[in-house]
């Protein structure tokens, strides 16, 4: 198989048909939702691995994990993750990893309950799996199920796509990087993992009547624009000049020669509502960011317009991030 999330047709055949089989009584999983869940319990779960060689790992899979929940309207409990480390790792990394999960934990003011942690030769580089645990009675969105998301519902994106793997990028590239570029401009991009807490737009989000929401993350915007469409049975039509992306994204990718659409996008929510200009007004109220790139429409062409063109948009792919860091 390819290196990176696997195809949706690989999830479906091989995945989530043997746990249905198995769990006949409970639906616990589904292609484009970001959290597994009992419905007998009220138990909810997201886990999040980061494979890439990058600085920080630590806290990019727990902000993910956490996140997956809270755009959810659920309340996380705890967090654990299983750290993987390849023999030549010093004491001094597994501090920094450990560092990092904390920070993120006490951003979103859940606790990080421990897990596992091991050096193994299985690895060559560290692998960093999050699971976060929550429970609640109502969460903001049916899990799972796709009841309300129909075709004529506004598409909104928050912030800007790309935040997540131009803040790994310019980490890990800074020093190339800063050969074209002045150290300022590079320092920023850095400074997009500050933008990865969703709690906030989520609230609103919830509050203000939204239908549906999925984490723009691997494979980027396409990826989760797919998603969102086959969640439905409806195509969709988006604008790509409306959806919303940094100069720091555009040039970075430039650089690597890569597709920002296609590219990690923690930070980043796409939403399904009815009224997308209410939704918008409601988040930038908060201070954030947003704005409507497009709906969803009857039959499946999914389609992205730029101008004067359009095209079909395509399965998703492997995230951008793997051509650079993988």
């Amino acid at each position: 198989m390819k290196i990176g999330k696997i195809s949706e047709n690989t999830l479906k055949r091989s995945v989530l048909k043997l746990i249905k089989t198995e769990h006949k009584k409970e639906t616990s999983a589904a292609v484009g939702t970001d959290c597994a869940f009992s419905e007998s319990e009220r138990v909810y779960s997201a886990v999040c691995p980061v494979t890439e060689n990058v600085a920080c790992a630590g806290y990019y899979a727990a902000m993910k994990a956490i996140g997956n929940l809270v755009i959810h309207g659920i309340k996380p409990s705890h967090v654990t993750v299983s750290i993987l480390l390849p023999e030549e790792t010093e004491e001094k990394q597994l501090k920094e990893i450990v560092r990092d999960i904390i920070a993120a934990c006490n951003e979103y003011g859940v606790t990080y309950a421990g897990g596992h942690t091991e050096v193994t030769s299985a690895v060559t580089r560290p692998v960093i799996t999050a699971n976060c645990v929550g429970t609640t009675k109502d969460a903001g969105f049916d899990i799972g199920k796709n009841d309300n998301l129909k075709e004529g519902l506004a598409l909104v994106i928050t912030k800007w796509i790309g935040l997540e793997g131009t803040a790994m990028l310019a980490q890990q590239g800074h020093e190339e990087l800063c050969a074209k570029y002045p150290d300022p401009f590079i320092r920023d991009a850095i400074d997009f993992k500050n933008y990865l807490n969703v709690a906030k737009e989520a609230a609103v989000a919830i509050k203000s009547g939204a239908v549906a929401v999925t984490d723009i993350s691997n494979g980027g915007v396409y990826a989760s624009l797919w998603d969102i469409a086959e969640r439905a049975g409806t195509g969709l039509c988006v604008d790509l000049k409306s959806i919303p992306i940094r100069q720091e994204t555009v040039e970075i990718c430039e650089f690597y020669e890569i597709n920002p659409y296609q590219l990690l996008s923690g930070g980043a929510l796409l939403f399904a509502c009815e009224d997308g200009d209410r939704l918008v007004a409601e988040l930038e109220k908060e201070g954030i960011p947003a704005k409507v790139v497009g709906y969803l429409k009857s039959g499946n062409d999914k389609i992205i317009t730029n101008a004067d063109e359009s095209r079909f948009l395509e399965m998703p792919g492997c995230d951008m991030i793997h051509k650079i860091l993988g």
